[in-house]
Parts: structure tokens; C-alpha cells; sequence
């Protein structure tokens, strides 16, 4: 080979090599970003909706190089447990004043990472179904435990039914209606009841999850709580984990997933506004 060529051959291996590194490195953008030793994501959630959100993300995760495992939890006690008893590695199924209070409660340091969406209570209809039409006297049941029956007097009151005390917010209870033009009976039932009072009363107030869990069309609902309202930026559901891991790689690829277009979009698509992205 002379001199020439040789300088010629050499030129094209040169140029054969930087293409084969932005090759690689273009490569590199989509390949596994997952720690080889620590590839799994073990999440806790209630079935609907978090476990369906979930689900969305899993051939994402699964790109990255991340096996997302969801474990269904019916309860609202277990998922925290295991959470610090490091069997998951985050859950999903509660909002930060329920994290905050089960902290104080069992001495546990768990924190939030992400709040993915917001499960507003929503009016349907029982005998009566419209607003309007409501009689003298009737019937609407709301949530009996304290936080959410707060809400749905609140969301009674947005629709002009009831007047609540200046002040009560989101601690307010049946004692504090100063006024009831329509005499409105309200029957307090344990939240996860309540979709099957609706054949009993006028109304019901009922929170997104166990409306969805229960199949009600959630596209005939009267009414909602607004997306903007105190309680949906107090009451946003969140990616918990334990303190200290809110910041690691895996949870953080977790959180980037479940927080995008394609689950904004899953969200609105399928809930008809039982359930709200916050993000």
C-alpha cells in the first residue's frame, strides 16, 4: 500500500469509528438506565384507580430497564405497613393529610414524593336525579368520617343547598349548617357504603374511588368538586415512600413516568372527571 493510500485508509477509519461512537451514544439515550442489581419497583395501590394508573407505565418502566410490580391492597392500613417495613419500595393510594396523620399515629417517617391526581366527592343522583328537583325533606348521604364529610358539605354548599358557618372549611360537620332552606336530611355513611344508599336516598355524595370500584357511570354525576378547590390541592393523591428514598433513581423514573402526557391523558380519557391529573 503507498504512502497515499495509506493515508487515505487510515482517514476512513477514523471517520468509521467517531460514527460508530454517536452510534453507541445515541443507543446509550434508550437503553436501560435501571441499576443492574436493583431493577425492581415494587408499588402498593388500591385497585381503582391507582393500580389501573399504574399499569400504564409498566412497558415504560420496562424500556428503562425497571420491573414495576403492583401489589393490590383493599385496605388503607397495609400499604404503609409494608411501605416501612421495606416489602415496597413506594404506594399508592392515599393523600398527604392521611400519610401526615398515620405518621403521628404509628411513629413512622414517610413522606411524599409526587401528587399524581385528585378523586373529587361527586353528587349522584339516588330517587331524585336532578338537583332542581329535590323536595322538601330529602335525603342526600355524605361520608361519615370527619375529613370528607367536611368536603361534601362544602360541595353541598358550592350548589346553594345548605350554608355553612363562616370559617368551618374543611373541618366542618353537620352542626355547622346555619342554613337548610330545603330541610335537607343529611344521612352520614361510611364512605365505601355509600354507592349502595343510593337506592334509599334522594342523593349521595360519593368520594371518585368507590364510585369507580362500585361501576357507577361516573359521566352522571350533578356535581363535582372543583379541580382548583382547597380540597383538591390539599387532598391530592400521592406516591409515598420512605424518607430519604424520595430521591433515588428508581423512584424518581417512577415518578416521571406517572407523571406524563400518556397518563394525563389515560386519566381523562377513562374516569369522565371522577378522577383529576394534579400535574
Amino acid at each position: 500500500m503507498n504512502r497515499a493510500k495509506g493515508k487515505g485508509f487510515l482517514k476512513l477509519l477514523a471517520v468509521a469509528a467517531i460514527a460508530c461512537m454517536a452510534a453507541l451514544a445515541i443507543a446509550g439515550c434508550g437503553s436501560n438506565n435501571a441499576d443492574p442489581e436493583d431493577p425492581n419497583i415494587k408499588v402498593g395501590a388500591s385497585p381503582a384507580p391507582h393500580a389501573e394508573i399504574l399499569a400504564q407505565i409498566q412497558d415504560e418502566l420496562a424500556e428503562q430497564g425497571y420491573n414495576l410490580e403492583i401489589v393490590e391492597y383493599s385496605d388503607y392500613i397495609q400499604p404503609n405497613v409494608a411501605l416501612n417495613d421495606g416489602e415496597l419500595d413506594a404506594n399508592y393510594f392515599q393523600h398527604l393529610p392521611y400519610l401526615e396523620d398515620y405518621n403521628a399515629e404509628n411513629g413512622t417517617d414517610l413522606v411524599s414524593a409526587a401528587a399524581v391526581h385528585f378523586e373529587p366527592l361527586c353528587i349522584y343522583p339516588g330517587k331524585t336525579k336532578s338537583l332542581d328537583a329535590l323536595a322538601d325533606g330529602a335525603k342526600i348521604a355524605v361520608p361519615s368520617d370527619t375529613t370528607n364529610e367536611a368536603r361534601a358539605l362544602q360541595l353541598l354548599q358550592a350548589q346553594g343547598l345548605i350554608k355553612l358557618a363562616d370559617g368551618a372549611g374543611l373541618n366542618a360537620t353537620k352542626n355547622d349548617i346555619v342554613d337548610n332552606p330545603k330541610n335537607i336530611d343529611i344521612v352520614e355513611v361510611e364512605a365505601a357504603n355509600l354507592p349502595r344508599t343510593l337506592e334509599d336516598v334522594d342523593m349521595a355524595v360519593i368520594n371518585g374511588n368507590f364510585a369507580i370500584s362500585a361501576g357507577i357511570d361516573t359521566s352522571t354525576a350533578l356535581a363535582s368538586e372543583d379541580s382548583e378547590s382547597e380540597a383538591a390541592q390539599t387532598f391530592a393523591n400521592i406516591i409515598a415512600v420512605r424518607a430519604g428514598d424520595e430521591d433515588s433513581a428508581k423512584i424518581q423514573a417512577l415518578v416521571k413516568a406517572v407523571q406524563s402526557q400518556k397518563v394525563k391523558g389515560f386519566i381523562n380519557d377513562t374516569y369522565a372527571g371522577a378522577v383529576i391529573p394534579m400535574f
